[in-house]
């Protein structure tokens, strides 16, 4: 079986490789562009890539004999991964491998900052002896203010309060319990910033997070505050930030990752002494890269020894059997758990999965960890998968549940999620509709309806009342957003009811802000699926 190593990898990873008699290994001095990587693919059944190698839709076409990626790091986006499922090509990555070394750097950042180790480093070199311009100030009694208490952060927090800093969280996934564990203080966004004297990122890159630290943010931090990036480039808004040090609204930055990577030669931030650059070094340890090289060699050899599936970012550990049985309520469970995110409040303290009628014969583990993968995708951003899921969720003392049950319904199959925050529940159930090709929800909130688990959907809370369907159609079409199914349901004739609508595309503000006038409507939200 042939391994083609595209990219450096540890040492001890490529002998891993090696020293077993079934494996033919090729190793590339260098990154190759993809017109030389496609004749080389060709008879290859295993690709080990970092972050350099691309794994198009075009290399994997011209690959006929490849059974397995894998990426020596956490992050796939250099590799095509629907066009490797599609192939049945399972794509692997070695999470968790790079934690203390990236908490390392950020904390090796953060005392440079302080103490203006890297400009006085340069003065002496420069053969000058100048102490006064380089005082700096200590982190004892200090606030650090840590967005994200995913695992990094949280090592982060552990090495800042052993150095005696106060240490403040924001992070809306975290349970409370979580955080008292870790000894930080919980708190909202707007506190955070006002109150912390250094400020460190350590939150995946999403819709939600991309760009948040910028203009805005800087006004409401404290003034001569500190800010570190170690996580994802793009998080923190270079302009923005470069105005903040520029005003002195920001004392100093320490930057490891950047909106464009390699960053331009000309990026004005380059400029100011007062900030620390390094070339995304979070991974950059002997240690870190041993680990991931290790790491990715044993999850390729026993999957191409014994089919066994671990760290796969694309498939479940299963058989093909199992598999294929299974898959219909991976893509059910994915969507309830991503419609429940949307619903539910962000911090969460229970997740229950519940199985009935044939349901209760399946695996569920793969399952549930489908839901979690669509209900912590906005938690945990792109590198979210079936693998990592559960470690996500117990980093964020979110406790996760399993029932099977034989309560007897309607239907003959089905599965319900339901996530408790305090004292609220939200919860959704679904089951299939003549076969296993038309999922269909059929709970929200204890409500029946019938909804198809795609697209757009528009939820609302209404009073039952002649005439509201109708205001509502013509509402859709007077800002031309055209209705493709809709599902009714009421506790009581003159009570509350609940409208569900799939649309085709997504209803603007305006239409929005025009339904929400209406004093018989509520809870109006608008869900992606």
């Amino acid at each position: 079986m042939k391994v083609l190593i595209c990219d450096p990898i540890s040492p001890k990873g490529i002998a891993y490789f090696q020293q077993r008699p079934e494996f033919e290994v090729t190793v590339l001095p260098k990154r190759l562009p993809e017109s030389e990587l496609l004749p080389l693919v060709a008879d290859v059944e295993a690709m080990v890539v970092r972050s350099e190698t691309k794994v198009t839709r075009g290399v994997i076409a011209a690959a006929p004999q490849l059974r397995v990626v894998g990426r020596a790091g956490v992050g796939v986006d250099n590799v095509d991964v629907d066009a490797a499922t599609q192939r049945g090509i399972v794509v692997m990555n070695t999470p968790g491998g790079n934690t203390i070394s990236t908490a390392e750097l950020t904390f090796s950042m953060l005392m440079a900052l302080a103490r203006k180790i890297p400009q006085a480093h340069m003065s002496m070199k420069a053969g000058e002896w100048n102490r006064k311009a380089f005082q700096g100030v200590e982190l004892y009694n200090k606030t650090l203010g840590i967005l994200g208490m995913g695992r990094i952060g949280s090592e982060v927090a552990r090495r800042a309060i052993v150095f005696g800093m106060r240490v403040l969280a924001y992070d809306p996934y975290l349970a409370l319990s979580r955080a008292k564990a870790l000894q930080v203080e919980m708190v909202e966004l707007d506190e955070l910033y006002a109150r912390s004297d250094f400020i460190t990122v350590h939150m995946p890159m999403t819709d939600e997070t991309k760009g948040m630290i910028n203009a805005s943010a800087f006004a409401k931090m404290k003034k001569g505050v500190r800010v570190l990036n170690c996580a994802r480039g793009g998080i923190i808004h270079e302009a923005d930030l470069l105005a903040a040090l520029q005003s002195g609204q920001v004392a100093g930055a320490a930057l490891d990752v950047y909106e464009a990577e390699p960053p331009p030669a000309d990026l004005p931030l380059r400029a100011l002494p007062q900030v620390i650059m390094t070339p995304h070094l979070g991974a950059s340890t002997e240690e870190a890269q041993d680990n991931v090289g290790i790491e990715v060699a044993e999850a390729i050899t026993e999957f191409l020894l014994s089919g066994a599936v671990r760290n796969a970012v694309n498939l479940p550990n299963l058989d093909a059997k199992t598999y294929a049985l299974v898959k219909p309520y991976l893509n059910l469970g994915e969507k309830l758990g991503r419609l429940l995110a949307q619903l539910a409040p962000k911090r969460n303290d229970r997740l229950v999965v519940t199985y009935g009628g044939k349901a209760t014969s399946l695996p569920g583990d793969p399952i549930t960890r489908s839901v979690l993968k669509g209900f912590l995708e906005s938690a945990g951003g792109k590198d979210v998968n079936q693998v990592n899921v559960r470690t996500l969720a117990h980093s964020l003392g979110l406790l996760v549940e399993e029932i099977k049950s034989n309560e007897e319904t309607d239907y003959s199959e089905w599965l319900h999620v339901a996530v408790f925050s305090a004292d609220q529940r939200f919860s959704a159930g679904g089951t299939f509709y003549g076969s296993h090709s038309q999922p269909r929800i059929v709970r929200l909130n204890s409500q029946p309806v019938e909804i198809v688990p795609s697209g757009v959907l528009f939820i609302m809370t209404n009073k039952d009342r002649p005439g509201i369907v109708g205001y509502i159609g013509t509402l859709m079409g007077k800002y031309q957003v055209n209705i493709a199914s809709m599902s009714l349901g009421r506790e009581k004739i003159g009570g509350l009811a609940l409208t569900v609508l799939n649309l085709d595309s997504v209803p603007s503000p305006a239409l929005l802000e025009e339904v929400q006038r209406d004093p018989d409507i509520s809870n109006v939200r608008v869900v992606k699926l």
